[in-house]
């Protein structure tokens, strides 16, 4: 918003030099961003807040200084005005929709002279960098820097039956602007026609077809209110901004629009001539004013002042509120329609803030008493994350929102339906997503495309369920390999390619770090493994579906996923730890080769050797596994190494042979096992 020193000089009596007041106004909230000397005056550019449209007008401005600086706002010139006598019938304005537009007012004035506007007026509006037109335009145009009532005058001759009607636009309707170019219209766009055409973009350009020109002698001037988010979408559909548009955006003060139309009226009869035959409005000229009670002291309360109720009184009357005292320290304070943005209590406060000055208010340090917040549930997710980042992985993070479309292709037909958005931004982002692993293995798709060869990422987010009315959310981790790594080692170049077992081992990892020890994995087929802790199911690993990758566009790739619930593995997580003494005597190993169903599972196995070693079994794991040709198909072979320790003595082979012999029998009978 630009502003002139000489301009705002008309309404408020200024003692203070430009540069002063520039600095007030920054004060005071109106951010003057810079400050010219322009033909023997001063122009102030003023950054203006969203929920002040009142500021958007010269009259705003020097209200706000009126206030600042203790002076009295000057009323606008009240030069002499009434409309001759015609007939109402001469003109007949319809509103389609009240919601659209609030008020809309109307004079004719025949018999104007267009021509170049007078120096001063042409001065006043380049100075703030307003193309200068012809006296009508320029008229309107400094009525709506004044004011900030956006006007309109239109060729009278020009409308078809003298008829003004405020509708929404056909769809595909056709529309010559002001600037020269065409558009078309859709319902989104409010327009002001006559029976045959629109005539204008309602609050937003002018037609050409109905254009004030040199040869325009009758005008009809119009003045309205229209609804703000209308106005909104109108711009954005039409593409282009204006100074009438900006304002219409943020709301204009309904009282307003007859005094600017008045004066609009009155100084076209001064400087172009013609006679008013006609004024006449249709819609809502007042509005009902709201009140709002002010307690003095919880006003001195929150700002740390001590403001007496003569000067809030004085300041909220200098903005042109209604100000009466109800008692000792109470104040009813009426709000005037140009301050739409004032709602509450502390809204009023802020108000007398603002003039008393923000650097009068005194400065203290807040009393804050520190006290140390402990979050356990968020400390172990720090640890599970610094695990998985310790063992390699690559921490991702995706959108909570996904698209339907790619979410059915990893579901069952078993599975609620996800959580729509209203109003979703894109198609990508349509739901709330119920499942991490769709978000990872698109991470995946698109690093297979950088051309990367082995990826290893997890995520660490929210998940939603339920329905609208109750959405439910939990945190869950989320693995995804794909690909293969090359590894060196004496045999040579090894590739390594991922599987579940490397998801299991990365999890038995991470259970480990965080005191588990009583989980399991249920192969549910040969795809998918669900994971449980104790009874509970906490999650599931499995191999992405065929169907699931073809959708991602990943070809001659497996992908494996692992999805669980932190929240329910927290419950069982034990970071106590208890310090164990080095062995004081040593160990001896053996290593068992056996053959068993390929089904068997090894959990079971490794479970009865300790079982019957005890108590100097110490350690049983899987030290090599194998399937081939050497061995029948349908089973596998697998390698366990026992390890034996006693805390007493140093072992014998003698005491060894027959305990390592019994555990072997047991796999033999238990599990149909034979020794290799």
């Amino acid at each position: 918003m630009k502003v002139t020193y000489n301009w705002l000089k008309d309404f408020v009596s200024i003692k203070l030099k430009p540069q002063a007041l520039a600095d007030k106004l920054t004060m005071a909230g109106l951010e003057v961003v810079s400050l010219e000397e322009k033909s023997g005056d001063w122009v102030f550019e003023i950054e203006i807040t969203s929920n002040r449209p009142d500021w958007l007008s010269v009259i705003g401005i020097a209200r706000e200084i009126a206030a600042i600086t203790g002076s009295k706002l000057k009323a606008p010139d009240k030069t002499p005005f009434k409309a001759q006598k015609g007939k109402l019938a001469d003109l007949k304005i319809e509103i389609h929709d009240k919601k659209d537009c609030y008020l809309y007012s109307a004079k004719i004035i025949e018999g104007v002279k267009v021509e170049a506007s007078p120096e001063w007026l042409r001065k006043r509006l380049e100075s703030i960098g307003c193309r200068s037109v012809n006296n009508i335009v320029d008229i309107t145009n400094y009525i709506l820097f004044t004011f900030g009532e956006p006007l309109h005058a239109f060729d009278l001759d020009k409308l078809a039956a003298g008829q003004i009607i405020v509708r929404r636009a056909k769809s595909n309707e056709k529309f010559s602007a002001i600037d020269g170019s065409e558009k078309t219209l859709n319902p989104e766009i409010l327009v002001i026609a006559d029976k045959n055409k629109a005539l204008a973009a309602a609050g937003i350009m002018g037609g050409k077809d109905s254009e004030v020109g040199f040869a325009t002698r009758n005008i009809l001037l119009e003045a309205a209110v229209f609804n703000p988010i209308v106005m909104r979408r109108g711009r954005q559909k039409l593409g282009f901004s204006t100074e009438s548009s900006y304002r219409f955006e943020r709301g204009i003060d309904i009282e307003i629009v007859e005094p600017a139309s008045i004066a609009a009226a009155a100084l076209i009869q001064e400087i172009a001539g013609g006679n008013c035959r006609l004024a006449k409005s249709s819609g809502i000229p007042k509005l009902k004013k709201k009140s709002i009670a002010l307690d003095i002291s919880r006003m001195n309360s929150v700002l740390g002042t001590d403001i007496s109720l003569l000067e809030a009184k004085r300041d909220l009357g200098n903005l042109g509120f209604q100000v009466k005292q109800k008692a000792a320290h109470n104040l009813s304070v009426t709000i005037p329609s140009h301050r739409a943005d004032v709602n509450l209590e502390v809204d009023l406060i802020e108000e007398v803030a603002r003039i008393f000055g923000y650097d009068r208010i005194p400065q203290s340090l807040p009393c804050v008493r520190t006290q140390v917040l402990l979050n356990p549930q968020r400390d172990f997710i720090d640890l599970v994350r610094q695990t998985l980042v310790g063992l390699g992985l690559n921490e991702a993070i995706t959108y909570t929102l996904t698209d339907k479309s790619l979410l059915e292709s990893f579901i069952g037909p078993d599975e609620p339906p996800a959580i729509e958005i209203l109003n979703p931004l894109s198609q990508d982002q349509e739901i709330l997503r119920p499942h991490l692993i769709p978000s990872l293995a698109r991470c995946i798709a698109y690093n297979l495309n950088q051309k990367e060869e082995y990826i290893n990422i997890f995520e660490i987010s929210h998940v939603f369920s339920g329905d609208k009315a109750s959405v439910k959310e939990g945190t869950f981790l989320g693995i995804g390999l794909c690909g293969s790594r090359a590894m060196l080692m004496r045999q040579g170049l090894v590739r390594d390619e991922v599987s579940l077992l490397h998801l299991k081992g990365i999890l038995e990892s991470l259970f480990m770090r965080v005191g588990i020890k009583d989980y399991a994995f249920s192969a549910i087929n040969a795809q998918a493994t669900a994971i449980s802790i104790g009874k509970e199911p906490v999650g599931l690993m499995l191999k992405l579906r065929k169907a699931a990758l073809d959708r991602l566009q990943i070809k001659n790739k497996d992908v494996f996923a692992l999805e669980l619930s932190l929240e329910k593995m927290f419950k069982h997580v034990n970071l106590d730890k208890t310090f164990q003494g080095l062995p004081r005597y040593p160990a001896i190993v053996r290593d068992t080769s056996i053959i068993v169903r390929e089904g068997t599972a090894v959990k079971e196995l490794l479970a009865a050797m300790q079982e019957k070693g005890q108590p100097l079994l110490r350690q049983a794991r899987i030290v090599d596994y194998y399937q081939g040709q050497q061995i029948p198909p349908g089973t596998k072979s697998i390698t366990i190494s026992c390890l034996y320790r006693s805390d007493d003595k140093t072992l014998t082979e003698a005491e060894i042979n027959p305990l390592h012999s019994a555990v072997c029998r047991v796999l033999t009978e238990r599990f149909s096992a034979k020794m290799r």
